[in-house]
């Protein structure tokens, strides 16, 4: 069995923010400056009780199963699905991340896009640096006055709503749910109305079976031959080989792509796009998001999350797990963490099992979602007695794990 040393480990160059925080809880770190994959990152889990992740790293029902010590992973990013959620789940694995905290970021990339796909600042750009002067105003147009779709409107599509508004542009949207919009946007009443009416429309949206090949070749039709399309959002959500097809026929005038289906795990391994090479495209590696001030607001939001999980047992804004938070322990306190089953029964066998040694239950607070339950219990110290070791072996029991008095 490896040695635990560490308390958590941080892949992928996580903003050295979470440092910061994490030492500052008393909390030990060690860092890997890439991902990890298979037999290495199982190797390297074995070490540690809690992960730290971006993007790159994908933690699998495999990797979850062969990871026996591992109690939470913190992504540092605003997505989950590197995340088998369920594999999570059914073995106590809490899992956070930062959702909100790189929407600024996003938002300015999506209107440097939209201002550049209209002057074809990067295809004049690319000209001049193959020493072509081509001066002219052909193709360029400004933004005021024309009109921004935004699909998916939530804390991203809302903001650049209101920074598109401030350039002039007229705004509509569609989303799944209703939403209030902000300043003079309005709301499509569908996709369809929403793509027949926009000069650019731009994709903020999650990966969910409803949104994977969101935008085909059926909808691209739709569009202006005059509009834009940008897809911020996730790799899924764009057919990039309908999209190539449309923007080769003329069917749409350009397009700005930063999520793709397949992203190399490195910088270091070659990346292929069915876009590449078209002058009307702009492509980035994912980085709508990576600012430093993006990355650093991230790092510290995820390591707070990870830091109270472990000290007290609170799981508010997991994103696997039922939400429980208590108050602070008391420094005389045993405090009993314990995922199970969600199966009736499980809550009085605990209470009879600490009763018969006339311990008493000071706090107490369960939540249940679907199958699993978590219980947060503080009771007095049960030192000398084989309480734990009985609620530990519950069959109903997933994982425990006990704060002590110091």
């Amino acid at each position: 069995m490896a040695t635990i040393d560490s308390d958590i480990l941080l892949l992928e160059s996580i903003h050295p923010a979470a440092d910061e925080v994490l030492i500052q809880e008393g909390l030990r770190i060690s860092r890997v400056d890439g991902s990890l994959e298979g037999d290495d990152l199982v190797n390297r889990i074995a070490t540690t009780r809690m992960l730290g992740i971006r993007s790159k790293t994908r933690i699998t029902r495999e990797i979850i199963e062969r990871s026996t010590h591992l109690q939470a992973i913190g992504c540092f990013c605003i997505g989950t699905n590197q995340v088998d959620l369920e594999a999570a789940a059914d073995h106590g694995v809490t899992v956070f991340n930062s959702p909100f905290s790189n929407t600024r970021s996003v938002a300015e990339m999506t209107l440097a896009e939209i201002i550049s796909l209209h002057r074809r600042l990067f295809d004049r750009s690319m000209r001049l640096h193959q020493g072509r002067w081509d001066k002219s105003a052909t193709a360029a147009h400004e933004v005021r006055g024309r009109t921004l779709g935004i699909v998916g409107y939530g804390h991203i599509g809302s903001q650049i709503s209101v920074l598109a508004e401030s350039l002039g542009m007229r705004v509509v949207f569609h989303d799944i749910l209703p939403v209030m919009p902000m300043g003079n946007a309005r709301p499509c009443k569908s996709l369809d109305a929403l793509l027949e009416v926009a000069d650019v429309v731009t994709i903020h949206v999650p990966e969910t079976e409803g949104t994977r090949n969101l935008i085909g070749a059926a909808q691209l039709e739709r569009m202006k031959s005059s509009a834009a399309l940008i897809n911020n959002a996730r790799g899924s959500v764009v057919d990039l080989d309908a999209l190539r097809t449309a923007l080769e026929s003329g069917s749409i005038a350009g397009a700005a792509i930063d999520v793709f289906p397949e992203e190399p795990r490195s910088n270091s391994v070659e990346f292929a796009c069915p876009l590449a090479g078209l002058d009307n495209v702009i492509l980035t590696p994912h980085i709508g998001g990576s600012t430093e001030e993006a990355q650093e607001q991230i790092a510290a939001e995820v390591a707070v999350k990870i830091s109270r999980f472990d000290h007290t047992g609170t799981t508010t804004a997991a994103v696997n797990v039922p939400e429980v938070e208590l108050p602070v322990r008391p420094a005389d306190q045993v405090r009993i963490l314990h995922f199970h089953r969600n199966v009736p029964g499980v809550l009085s066998k605990m209470h009879a099992i600490i009763a018969e040694h006339e311990v008493n239950i000071t706090a107490e607070y369960l939540r249940s979602t679907g199958s699993l339950s978590y219980l947060i219990m503080d009771c007095g110290r049960l030192k000398g007695t084989d309480a734990l070791q009985r609620l530990e072996s519950l069959d109903e029991t997933i994982r425990m794990r006990v704060l002590r008095p110091e």
